[in-house]
């Protein structure tokens, strides 16, 4: 929608020029059941500087009857243009501004988003605003340095609970009227609308009592497993309390399980609403309990770091999520009585893997991004601003102690509760409490794009005792494209020195030191005996890309599952893993390496890791002729441990979901079709719901299910998620005519909710169908900027991401690629979407080359 940006200069001229203070929303949802419009009134009390200025507010509607501003009625269609009300000749000092809109229900997920649950045929809303969508239900400052209170009056249909960032409550008739909220920032407001399911608990804690509540659709309540979240919530209330030295800032704490949510969970005060995916209709393994605990976990520390006290722009976005990141990870690994001791394992294992990949495309960037407008938020909510971030924090905590980073953290807290802050305010309050100066390190490790890579450098004598030990850091170039030089940095890392012993590697040893500059020496290793493996950023305190020597290359590929800790395990995974993707691991060695490994592996989050980047190596990096023999190779092994895996276990689904992404004899096919009908069984494995899904998918993807199968499938589970995955299972048919409806029904169509759009290009996609798909290359750069032109931003960047045409590794995409990016002028943001996807096409050439060659 055009005008709905706004750049920094913009926000920054109407935060000198006003103060806000309070806004009442009144809404009128009572049509919500029948969807359309709403009336939407705001009132709002702010303070300008000078008489006689001019600004504007922010309002998406799609019509505006009344703005009143300090009494007088001003002509709507003459001052409400490209998204904004103008508001010209302001008193000094106190203003008051009406408005009167209609604003309409999405199903984007972006402002009031509406869904009817096919279960009960219900509508359930609830908002999400994060970066700038409050203005599309009320009129707003839409930028997050003007705080002000916020009081909403909400009219709803009978029978309907209403939930905001304040407490509940009692409704008068249809009516709730909130008390105002404490002073924060539009984007964490929040309202959640229906007739939604609930189960209430308290905290309790030195005399104070927060309410609890967690929320979800009637639909999924035999599967809220409510104990377990309001444990986790506990243990996160104890832990950031101690840790923050501040109370929860707010009167309540509601955890909404919300459908169709575009994110893992936002942090509205006292309100936070979670994708509902995380309600668990069938088995899953521990490790997604432990991804939804640090969702839980994460959120929760937004109560403090990014609520509490909250950026003054955009470009500190990083401090927000990084912050979140690190604590609800430490929290986990930390926490007295916390299942997920080993956080840092699948840290290692999965966010910091997102870094490393996000960091080495063209549009890297400084973790403190330069964020000029909207525009270039919207697509910042990426790898380096959350996992870098949180990497980094992870080593400015080695670097200051843990001690010193909290109670500069205390500091920060109590010095700008309720306020905005920039980076210094953080950091100034953290070198008054270490000692430490630390505008050298923000400089190199915020304020720099590009990673390093660490390496041994080691002589032995001829008895193996080690004569010289250093460590090399490189800066390599940053991807073409990107902006900025190579930097080397100060690490804080720690060096670990593996024994083989009864088959195990254990750790005999542990150096923790500075490494700076290009070479760093270690001479507490020289005159010991040089050990099997090893491991430079042992235990994981800094963000680098780790070499291992030949030596100890060789040892870990022969004992890769034999150390015994699981955070070694993953270090070196991850390090495979990278080698591979640049091309100086083959994929054919790579597989050999898992599958002689993976069998050991007893951290299930690092085993199903494994799993998805096996495949994306086959299907991507592999040698095109050598990919059928190593796809075989997989999927038989995926079978042998299918067979031997604990009845039962975690290991057992994991196996059998990842059998079932690549089956493909008719052998195999004829298992999944008889462990769907029942004339086939395994041991300990339950097919339930949501893994007949993933057969129902498989079987239609190689063509052996069609319509009537998905069809009956969806019978035994008419829910919003059958629904989805019916989508998906359509959409993979290996049929021109599949192909042809599910583009239709995405790009010349926009009557698709969000997370059915979603589904829709997740089963468009199959790796084995290049050929099917070669068409719609062309077709994707004829339509991605139309539709990134009319769509809304989480609309268009799922097709702009989704469809390109990533499975074509061929020179001819990227020439494409670059015609298109000359030829169609689109703007930064979907230029930055489409050159990162032109990235991938580039690395796995390279790659495919590396594997050819290794042959």
């Amino acid at each position: 929608m055009p005008g709905t940006n706004l750049t920094r200069d913009e926000a920054q001229q109407r935060a000198r020029l006003l103060s806000v203070d309070a806004y009442e929303i009144d809404l009128d949802l009572s049509g919500a059941q029948d969807g359309g419009t709403y009336r939407s009134v705001t009132t709002v009390r702010f303070d300008a500087a000078e008489a006689g200025a001019e600004t504007f507010i922010d309002l998406v509607a799609p019509a505006v009857h009344e703005v009143v501003l300090n009494g007088e009625a001003l002509d709507a269609a003459e001052v409400f243009k490209d998204s904004r009300i103008a508001l010209r000749g302001l008193a000094a000092g106190r203003n008051e501004l009406r408005v009167v809109a209609d604003c309409a229900y999405t199903n984007t997920g972006e402002g009031l988003h509406r869904f009817v649950d096919p279960v009960d045929q219900q509508a359930y809303l609830y908002t999400q605003f994060e970066v700038p969508d409050a203005r599309r239900v009320f009129a707003s400052f839409e930028q997050p340095d003007l705080k002000a209170t916020f009081q909403f009056t909400v009219k709803a249909p009978e029978g309907w609970t209403v939930i905001s960032n304040s407490p509940t409550p009692e409704p008068s008739g249809n009516v709730w009227r909130f008390e105002p909220t404490p002073r924060i920032s539009s984007y964490i407001t929040a309202l959640i609308v229906g007739p939604y399911h609930s189960v209430h608990s308290t905290y309790e804690k030195d005399g104070r009592t927060v309410p609890l509540g967690i929320y979800c659709r009637p639909s999924l309540a035999e599967h809220l497993d409510s104990d377990a979240i309001f444990e986790v919530t506990r243990q996160g209330f104890d832990w950031f309390q101690e840790k923050f030295d501040y109370d929860y800032p707010f009167a309540k704490y509601d955890q909404l399980f919300v459908p169709e949510f575009n994110a893992g969970a936002m942090e509205n005060a006292g309100a936070v609403t979670i994708r509902d995916q995380y309600v668990f209709r069938s088995k899953v393994t521990d490790a997604a309990y432990e991804v939804r605990a640090e969702t839980i976990l994460h959120e929760l520390a937004h109560m403090w770091f990014g609520d509490l006290v909250t950026m003054e722009w955009w470009n500190d976005l990083w401090l927000n999520e990084s912050f979140a990141t690190y604590t609800s990870i430490a929290c986990q690994a930390y926490a007295p009585g916390s299942k997920w001791p080993h956080s840092w394992t699948t840290f290692a294992n999965s966010m910091k893997t997102w870094a490393y990949r996000q960091d080495q495309l063209p549009s890297t960037h400084p973790i403190m991004a330069e964020i000029r407008d909207l525009d270039d938020v919207l697509v910042n909510f990426d790898g380096i601003t959350y996992a870098k971030g949180a990497s980094v924090l992870k080593q400015l905590v080695a670097y200051v102690g843990m001690d010193e980073f909290f109670k500069g953290v205390q500091a920060y807290f109590k010095a700008h509760a309720y306020g905005n802050t920039r980076l210094s305010d953080l950091l100034g309050a953290l070198e008054e409490t270490s000692g430490r100066d630390l505008k050298t390190w923000s400089k190199k490790w915020l304020e720099t794009a590009g990673i390093n890579i660490l390496r041994p450098e080691i002589e032995v004598d001829a008895d193996g005792v080690i004569t010289a030990f250093a460590v090399r850091q490189e800066a390599p170039a940053l991807p073409a494209g990107a902006k900025g030089e190579p930097v080397l940095r100060p690490h804080r890392i720690a060096i670990g020195a593996y024994e083989l012993q009864d088959g195990k590697l254990v750790r005999k040893e542990r150096i923790e030191l500075d490494v700076d500059g290009e070479l760093t020496a270690v001479p507490q290793l020289v005159g010991t005996a040089r050990p099997a493996v090893v491991l430079l950023n042992d235990d994981d305190l800094s963000y680098a890309k780790v070499r291992l020597d030949e030596e100890s290359l060789k040892a870990v590929t022969e004992h890769l599952g034999d150390f015994t800790e699981s955070l070694p395990r993953a270090l070196c995974w991850a390090s495979a893993w990278d080698m591979t993707r640049d091309g100086e691991l083959a994929t054919r060695d790579y597989l050999s390496l898992v599958l002689s490994g993976i069998g050991k592996e007893s951290d299930i989050g690092v085993v199903q890791s494994l799993h998805r980047q096996v495949k994306l190596a086959i299907d991507l990096y592999a040698d095109p002729s050598a990919r059928d023999a190593l796809l075989t190779q997989w999927t038989d092994a995926t079978l042998v441990q299918l067979s031997i895996a604990e009845p039962g276990s975690d290991h057992q689904l994991a196996w059998a979901r990842a059998f079932a992404a690549t089956a493909r004899t008719p052998e195999q096919l004829d298992l999944l079709k008889g462990l769907l009908d029942g004339t086939q069984a395994i041991e300990g494995l339950a097919v339930d719901t949501e893994l007949r899904w993933a057969f129902v998918e498989r079987l239609a993807a190689v063509g052996s299910f069609d319509e009537a199968e998905i069809a009956a499938e969806y019978e035994r589970d008419r829910t919003a998620a059958g629904e989805r995955h019916a989508a998906t299972a359509r959409a993979a048919r290996p049929t021109e005519e599949a192909k042809a409806e599910a583009w239709a029904s995405v790009v010349e169509s926009d009557k698709l909710p969000n997370a059915v759009q979603e589904a829709v290009i997740g089963g468009f996609v199959q790796t084995d169908q290049r050929e099917l798909l070669a068409p719609y290359a062309a077709k994707y750069f004829d339509a991605v900027k139309g539709v990134w032109d009319a769509r809304s931003h989480e609309m268009a960047q799922q097709i702009a991401v989704g469809l390109y045409p990533s499975l074509q590794v061929l020179q001819e995409t990227l020439d494409a690629t670059d015609a298109w990016l000359t030829a169609a002028e689109p703007n930064a943001a979907l230029r930055r979407l489409v050159s990162e996807s032109r990235a991938g096409i580039e690395r796995a050439l390279k790659a495919q080359a590396a594997d050819a060659a290794a042959a």
